[in-house]
């Protein structure tokens, strides 16, 4: 099958950004959210993304315009009746998800792929809210999706080895590194990224260090690019504990029982940049 209408389902920073390479590789992109607001504003992040490349004389002003016309705004699942393959980029809620692919698998077309670009919750659970099991498979991007490469390729059991290689072949063709991971809670990146996070909020919360010497210590005693709640605060703290609650519930095990510290913030609103305030302030 060849791969010509490629739709998102989620216009934010994950959406936006897998609209992005998309419409790079040469796809036409549908970009879809549930207000046109969402949407205007995951366009704006894209023409800023792209003017800044143009700025720094790595695109023309041309390419850009050309990769702009590539992506086409929608409020409508029906406007995603063309679709070849669909990446689901919503909110980590499992009730959102489950929704949104019921009606996704009654208005794609029955050659299309169905993805989730969900950080935890099983392929396999969202396969199940299908008739197109062997169709579903996950595609988790990495944040921020132009600049990261690798793409966790996620099979559940029912996903053909068709609908496995088409996804492969694609997140090449988008300019990415794929990597196996089999169906389990987390998958590789977040069963690991996550409860080192976690972690780091309980010593934030225990008082073994501040949140500055905490970061310090991981970015220069381990050599990680950015501090584990820095890091937090960028993935966006609900998505954190969203993530963890999937872990915990999905292995009953204690070592995956989110901090309270990291809930309070949550349920307070501090969510990270996107707010404004997270583990840090942002202006």
């Amino acid at each position: 099958m060849e791969i010509k209408t490629f739709a998102v389902i989620g216009a934010g920073q994950m959406g936006n950004g897998i609209a992005q390479v998309a419409a790079a590789a040469g796809l036409d992109v549908i970009m879809n959210d549930i207000k046109q607001e969402f949407v205007d504003k995951g366009l704006g992040t894209i023409a800023k993304n792209l003017a800044r490349s143009v700025e720094k004389g790595k695109m023309s002003a041309a390419d850009k315009d050309a990769l702009m016309g590539r992506i086409r705004g929608s409020v409508s699942l029906k406007d995603l009746s063309g679709a070849d393959f669909v990446v689901e980029a919503a909110t980590e809620n499992e009730t959102i998800k489950f929704a949104i692919f019921k009606e996704l698998d009654a208005t794609c077309p029955p050659h299309a792929i169905l993805s989730s670009n969900t950080s935890s919750i099983p392929i396999g659970r969202i396969a199940s809210q299908t008739g197109r099991p062997a169709k579903v498979i996950g595609m988790h991007f990495m944040n921020p999706v132009p600049v990261m490469q690798l793409v966790e390729v996620i099979r559940a059991l029912p996903t053909s080895d068709e609908t496995f290689q088409l996804t492969w072949d694609l997140a090449k063709r988008l300019g990415k590194t794929p990597a196996q991971a089999n169906d389990y809670p987390g998958f590789i990146a977040n069963r690991i990224l996550l409860p080192m996070i976690n972690e780091a909020v309980y010593c934030l919360y225990h008082g073994v260090g501040n949140r500055e010497d905490i970061d310090t210590v991981m970015k220069l005693g381990m050599n990680h690019p950015m501090g584990p709640l820095a890091l937090a605060d960028l993935i966006g703290l609900d998505t954190c504990l969203a993530i963890m609650e999937t872990l915990f519930a999905g292995f009953k095990d204690s070592k995956y029982r989110p901090c309270p510290l990291l809930r309070k913030y949550v349920e307070a609103g501090w969510l990270g940049r996107k707010t404004g305030r997270g583990f840090y302030e942002y202006k």
